[in-house]
């Protein structure tokens, strides 16, 4: 189980059903999960297809205006996530957190389909980190 907090942004937390269509959005399958929203907390629980998608989901949840943080009580391990701090380009952040800035493709390519651009991240956005 882990708790993560976001940048909130906006007033309105949105309702469940509507993070839930959000996510299937995304083209991520919730089946085993569910979502619930208390506060401005999302409650992700139950067990998901695999340990990709489940951070995707907490990802795309705890990004959505409204929501200051993500409650994770579904299976497998911690995600590990980076906040975007101003001045961050990918390149810094796989160089912080993998290592290598040439690494910087691989936290790319675990952001999507949140991130459609490398060059469009912004302070208080959470990025996924792949283990």
């Amino acid at each position: 189980m882990g708790f993560w907090d976001f940048l909130k942004g906006g007033d309105k937390t949105p309702k469940a059903e509507e993070l839930k269509k959000e996510v299937e959005g995304m083209g991520l399958n919730t089946a085993g999960l569910s979502i619930d929203v208390e506060g401005d907390v999302v409650k992700v629980s139950g067990e998901a297809v695999d340990q990709e998608t489940k951070e995707k989901i907490i990802m795309v949840v705890g990004n959505a205006d409204g929501v200051a943080a993500v409650e994770d009580n579904a299976g497998g391990s911690d995600p590990k996530f980076h906040e975007v701090k101003k001045g961050d380009t990918l390149w810094k952040i796989a160089e912080a957190t993998l290592g290598n800035g040439a690494r910087y493709p691989e936290i790319f390519e675990a952001n999507k389909p949140m991130l459609s651009d490398p060059d469009k991240i912004y302070p208080g956005q959470r990025l996924r980190i792949p283990q």
